[in-house]
């Protein structure tokens, strides 16, 4: 097998691991990302999403090897991580999503894969509502529209099983990848959401795995809450026709 970054192959229970790190305006916080990778991680994409700051040069200074995709414009966090995932599938069993904001725990990073390797899934997502410190972390008004839209979610998708439906903190099979029409995921706002209509008409396995909620007391979110009200429920309605006829196999 072909490495993507030319390194001795490492793998996780036989499986080779990419880890996709979607950034935009992260150099404060992107090191801390990369540099507490575990060593079974086989592969690192940065993918720099429009970065104005010194994100990349930050990733590029840290002692992990890793490979370096820029965008020249800020295209949206979707459109990063299927940049990120094609990258990542060319040599990768498993591609696991990590954001560069340091919110996701490298201690998780087990368990989903974990999911995929022994239990059978396609598609690992994390939920942070299987840990009960998430609500004395996540702020208030997250939680209420976190809810909110994970019932949504679970009507449009018809996953009832699955919860926390915004958490990006999530590992892909490379043959469940195969089965979407990745093209359809370039979008800024709702991509979990969209992606999970795409794996139920794709037949793609889904389960939900427990992580640890991480907010620091100056934690901002870069989401634009009225471009997603009115978004996500649009996506969401698309969705729920789509994986009942186009996307069924």
């Amino acid at each position: 097998m072909n490495r993507i970054l030319g390194i001795d192959e490492v793998m996780y229970r036989g499986n080779a691991v990419a880890v996709v790190i979607p950034a935009f305006n992260e150099a404060n916080k992107i090191a801390g990302v990369i540099e507490t990778l575990p060593g079974y991680v086989d592969a690192i994409v940065l993918v720099d999403d429009g970065s104005q700051d010194e994100t990349v040069e930050v990733a590029l200074g840290c002692n992990k090897p890793l490979r370096v995709i820029r965008h020249r414009a800020n295209a949206g966090v979707g459109a990063a991580i299927v940049t990120g995932y094609r990258c990542a599938f060319e040599s990768a069993d498993i591609a696991v999503v990590m954001a560069g904001d340091g919110q996701m725990d490298p201690s998780d990073l087990p368990n989903l894969l974990d999911a995929i390797i022994g239990g059978g899934a396609g598609y690992a997502k994390g939920n942070r509502f299987e840990n009960p410190e998430v609500w004395k972390v996540m702020p208030k008004h997250r939680l209420v529209g976190n809810i909110a839209l994970s019932y949504a979610t679970k009507v449009a998708t018809g996953f009832w099983n699955l919860f926390d439906s915004q958490c990006g903190y999530t590992a892909l099979s490379k043959e469940a990848f195969l089965k979407l029409p990745i093209h359809g995921l370039n979008l800024r706002y709702g991509y979990p959401n969209y992606l999970l209509a795409m794996l139920k008409g794709a037949g793609v396995s889904v389960v939900d795995v427990p992580v640890t909620a991480i907010y620091g007391p100056a934690w901002q979110s870069g989401i634009n809450v009225r471009k997603v009200v009115f978004t996500i429920p649009t996506l969401l309605a698309f969705g729920f026709v789509n994986r009942k006829s186009r996307w069924q196999r």
